[in-house]
């Protein structure tokens, strides 16, 4: 982010002046020093230095938004190297830069040309009685795609508008990355460094990009692919919308998709291409397939074997695999392996079959002998077509995102083994289980002669053993080992005075290291089973992870039972003690919790979608919400966390952890749980942030809590009465509503009723995107007495029963 805000400011020893016009006439000249400025005052043009540069270049850019980004830059490879720059459109429709033609100009001569810079930011040339375009600079795209902006090609002139990264934020000449159409094979978006391909999109299936998945949907924003015999462009349009943002390829060879908040004031990114590793162009090699959620994260497909074995030893897959048997295309013996979830391989050398069925498909595979795989074109519901790959399958990786099965030929021989494999898998973990249980029962046998102590000691080293093996082990991890002397005297011999806290698993120190450097030092209880479980989820996890709104791990330090782990220090501790103590909320205005709401839900977005694991956190609250000195949010304590595979939708467990009052009801009723859990926390969150109240707290009516009481009163358009009265002087209506409606949202009974934390970010980032009504939120109950007085009591690690009744109120 900071690299793009560099690159939106630009250096002007000249003040710009407005030329009180969107146009400019014939044989009229724009001054370097004044700027044309579009009828709603959206974009403006004129001369800018980007940068520490001196050089002069004539640009478009936002207008009034924050940093004035750059989107189009005209001479781009020939600046002007002083102050004295002048645009001029001549009687014959010809722009020109101080007498000099900076890009092609329409080949037709215009009688009354006139060049007008319109509201989307795009520059046009016309006959001054016509509203059609003869020349327009969205046909010369730079490195920023804008709404309504075509990327692709005119088939009828051979023009490719295409976009390019500026060489460095100083610097706005061609770089190294570029993103284009490219129409061999299939058509799909291609981002390029130099001459080899980094990322590709994959081709259009009907909804979107195969290998893209689909995008969060905002009110009013349409995209698609256009094909046709004149033209083949991808566009997206958000006319008619308040939705702001557009797509960049920047320096460092990344296609990133910015929004406008108008709630926050900030440019926020919305999406990021290459994600991870397996996104990276071919990662894997032919006939490799990547799975970020395995490791290594190379392997082959089933029927063949690395060509370089050495290669891969040293985790260089990139020379791919080959077959084991060779395909027999004469007698029609080969088959098909179908690989799910698939993000489609290279479609640069593919047949399109547009009219067929899936079936058909499979036949013509077998019909052609350079045929490799197969799949469906089309999964919108609305049509039909294959796709049928005729050379080496490359990059093909398996995705979450991804909605596809690819069919991939295989010999007879292959087949067969691939399908015993599948059909003896129940049998082999049979045999596994009863191996397994053999042994157990043995163990067990054996421990009983044993003494607890001795049961007890023995099982612990062993723990602790086996994780310091782990953690030394895997090479994945970039983690510092703290020696036990240093952290003594960081933490003044872990001092009382130091303490910062204390969770279900151990206390929290403060300490400072040597150099000055201050740290949070997390000691395990020694008399806690589940702390070593916490302790290798925090460094299996977080070690893993990197992400301004998710805690920093410094390091960990094993010594005999002794369990630590070092975070960066959070000046600011936990969120509760903001939120709950009204001493020191006094100056926690709204602007400082709604900028806290983003900010988690941005460290959520990551662990679910964007990181190269996939975490469902499990103990989302308050307490494990921390603050840096600046107030920025950073989630915390991934003790209960769980990884999740891309295949998996939602998982159940008969050990339920976490904290009472935060637990989404299928999690705490039934031990199932999902992305949508954490969703559910998060809306719990949101409300308490607003109203600063705990959700166990009790209101005005007897053990009524505060979902059941948020509820009863969004329906009697009352809900404002429950604002946290430290901001009732400080706050927006309408951006408070606004999160009411989403933290409802969150909290809906039905997971499916729950949105993404993807659509979660888009909703609190445009004050544009349409809100759904909420329905009755989960545990929207009255409690037994029991837990009434349970709900008193400090967090709760674990149960395994809750008892409720329902209350009718709001449904």
């Amino acid at each position: 982010m900071a690299e793009f805000l560099s690159q939106l400011a630009f250096l002007s020893a000249i003040i710009h002046y407005s030329i009180a016009t969107d146009t400019l006439n014939p044989n009229q000249s724009l001054q370097d020093g004044q700027t044309l400025v579009s009828a709603k005052e959206t974009f403006a043009l004129g001369f800018f230095s980007p940068g520490r540069s001196k050089n002069r270049y004539l640009g478009i850019w936002y207008n009034k938004l924050e940093g004035q980004p750059i989107v189009w830059v005209a001479n781009r490879r020939s600046p002007l190297p002083s102050t004295n720059g002048s645009l001029k459109l001549n009687g014959n429709g010809i722009l020109t830069i101080n007498s000099m033609i900076f890009l092609p100009m329409p080949s037709v001569t215009l009688t009354n040309p006139v060049a007008q810079l319109l509201d989307d930011g795009n520059f046009v040339l016309r006959e001054a009685n016509s509203s059609e375009a003869t020349w327009q600079s969205f046909d010369y795209p730079t490195d920023t795609l804008l709404s309504g902006m075509k990327l692709g090609w005119d088939l009828r002139t051979g023009l490719n508008r295409n976009l390019t990264a500026w060489r460095s934020i100083h610097d706005p000449s061609p770089g190294s990355y570029a993103l284009s159409l490219d129409l061999k094979g299939i058509p799909q978006i291609i981002l390029w460094s130099g001459s080899a391909k980094k990322w590709r999109s994959g081709p259009w299936n009907g909804i979107t990009f195969s290998n893209i998945g689909e995008r969060p949907r905002v009110s009013g924003i349409h995209f698609g692919l256009v094909s046709n015999k004149d033209e083949v462009y991808y566009m997206y349009n958000t006319t008619g919308t308040n939705v702001v943002g557009h797509a960049i390829v920047d320096q460092s060879g990344m296609l990133k998709d910015f929004v406008w908040s108008e709630s926050t004031g900030l440019w926020n990114l919305f999406l990021y291409y290459p994600k991870s590793e397996c996104e990276e162009y071919s990662k894997c090699g032919p006939y490799g397939v990547c799975d970020i959620n395995v490791w290594p994260i190379c392997s082959c497909l089933q029927g063949f074997t690395p060509k370089s074995l050495q290669e891969w030893l040293f985790k260089n897959a990139s020379s791919g695999c080959k077959r084991v048997r060779a395909l027999d295309c004469k007698n029609r013996s080969d088959g098909f392996m179908t690989i799910t979830l698939a993000a489609l391989p290279d479609t640069s050398n593919t047949i399109l079959y547009a009219n067929i069925s899936l079936n058909e498909c499979r036949g013509k595979c077998l019909k052609n002998c350079s045929c490799t795989a197969y799949a469906n074109a089309n999964i919108s519901g609305a049509g039909i077509g294959c796709i049928i790959w005729v050379t080496e399958l490359i990059d093909l990786r398996i995705s979450s995102q991804a909605r596809q099965d690819v069919f991939v030929r295989l010999a007879a021989a292959d087949l067969a083994v691939f399908t015993r494999k599948s059909s003896n898998k129940n049998e082999a973990e049979s045999v596994v289980l009863s191996i397994v249980f053999s042994i157990m029962a043995l163990i067990i046998s054996l421990i009983c002669f044993c003494s607890w102590r001795k049961k007890r000691m023995a099982h612990k080293a062993s723990i602790i053993y086996q994780l310091e093996k782990d953690i030394r082990g895997d090479d994945e991890l970039e983690l510092k080992q703290l020696q036990w002397s240093t952290l003594m005297e960081a933490t003044s011999n872990f001092a009382e005075t130091n303490i910062l806290g204390k969770g279900g698993f151990g206390l929290v120190y403060k300490g400072k290291l040597a150099n000055g450097h201050e740290i949070a030092v997390k000691r395990l209880s020694r008399n806690s089973t589940q702390g070593v479980d916490e302790f290798k989820n925090e460094v299996t996890f977080i070690a893993r992870l990197q992400h301004r709104n998710l805690v920093r791990l410094l390091g960990y330090c094993i010594r005999g039972d002794e369990k630590i782990l070092v975070y960066e220090y959070m000046a600011n501790g936990s969120l509760d003690a903001f939120l709950f103590d009204k001493e020191k909320g006094v100056h926690f205005d709204w602007q400082t919790r709604f900028h806290i709401i983003v900010g988690i839900a941005r460290g959520l977005l990551y662990l679910h979608q964007d990181s190269r694991l996939r975490i469902i956190h499990r103990d989302l609250k308050a307490s494990n919400i921390l603050l840096d000195g600046e107030m920025n949010p950073k989630i915390s304590d991934f003790g209960l966390a769980r990884n999740f595979g891309e295949h998996e939708m939602m998982t159940k467990t008969r050990k339920i952890v976490g904290t009472y009052g935060y637990m989404a009801p299928e999690y705490a009723l039934d031990g199932v749980f999902s992305v949508k859990s954490d969703v559910f926390s998060f809306g719990v969150l949101i409300l308490e942030i607003i109203i600063g109240q705990r959700n166990r707290v009790f209101l005005s009516q007897p053990h009524l809590y505060l979902l059941g009481k948020t509820w009863s009163l969004w329906n009697e358009g009352k809900v404002l009465d429950l604002l946290d009265p430290l901001i009732r002087n400080s706050f927006s209506e309408t951006q408070v509503m606004r999160c009411i409606n989403i933290g409802l949202l969150c909290v809906q009974e039905k997971p499916e009723d729950r949105p993404i934390i993807s659509s979660v970010v888009v909703m609190l980032a445009n004050d544009d995107a349409q809100l759904a009504e909420p329905k009755a939120p989960g545990f929207n109950a009255i409690f037994s007495t029991e837990h009434d007085l349970a709900s008193n009591q400090a967090d709760l690690h674990t149960f395994n029963t809750v008892t409720l009744t329902e209350q009718q109120t709001g449904r």
